[in-house]
């Protein structure tokens, strides 16, 4: 039998209220309260929790707090990226965020999803789709980017848009939904 938890990372529906989920909801809420409680005079310690906290963080990347997540571990963020505050990413399923990228403040990536139908979302199921941001990305303010979504390298996302779909790479997208209105050369 499936446990709960191997449905979730399988992209398949699956209950939150499991144990073994629980508990890795619990790890990273520990976690993200260190983080987002550390000294701004202490950068190796803020740094040494976001790495524990994270699945990874590139080198010369920089994460500014408050930071929320579901667990953290789902998380990749290539070398010299910047994230903002107020960041919620929502990692049920993968988030890889190149190199280079450039996160505004209270961008959220949401990978979680809920049926449509009202019965199993009464019955609490839910599942998640990877999110994939490029290399060179920059998400402008308030951007949010919906589960399943692909932004190619060097797009610009524009403050407050919200990606529902594959953004190529080198535009400018803008809008809700997020649609290209320039192409950079």
């Amino acid at each position: 039998m499936t446990s709960m938890r191997e449905r979730m990372l399988a992209g398949e529906l699956y209950r939150a209220d499991d144990p073994e989920i629980l508990a890795e909801l619990d790890r990273a809420a520990l976690l993200m309260e260190r983080f987002n409680g550390s000294r701004a005079d202490d950068p190796e310690g803020r740094l040494a929790a976001l790495r524990e906290l994270l699945g990874e963080v590139g080198e010369g990347t920089w994460v500014r707090p408050p930071f929320h997540c579901d667990y953290g571990s789902r998380i990749t963020i290539g070398p010299r990226g910047f994230v903002n505050f107020n960041a919620v990413f929502l990692d049920v399923a993968p988030i890889t965020i190149g190199a280079d990228a450039q996160i505004g403040p209270n961008v959220q990536l949401l990978t979680a999803t809920h049926p449509v139908d009202p019965e199993p979302r009464r019955d609490k199921w839910e599942a998640a789709r990877p999110i994939t941001i490029g290399d060179n990305v920059w998400l402008g303010g308030g951007a949010i980017v919906l589960a399943g979504v692909t932004v190619g390298d060097n797009t610009v996302v524009g403050a407050g848009a919200v990606v529902t779909r594959d953004l190529p790479p080198n535009v400018v997208a803008v809008g809700n939904p997020a649609r290209p209105v320039r192409t950079l050369s």
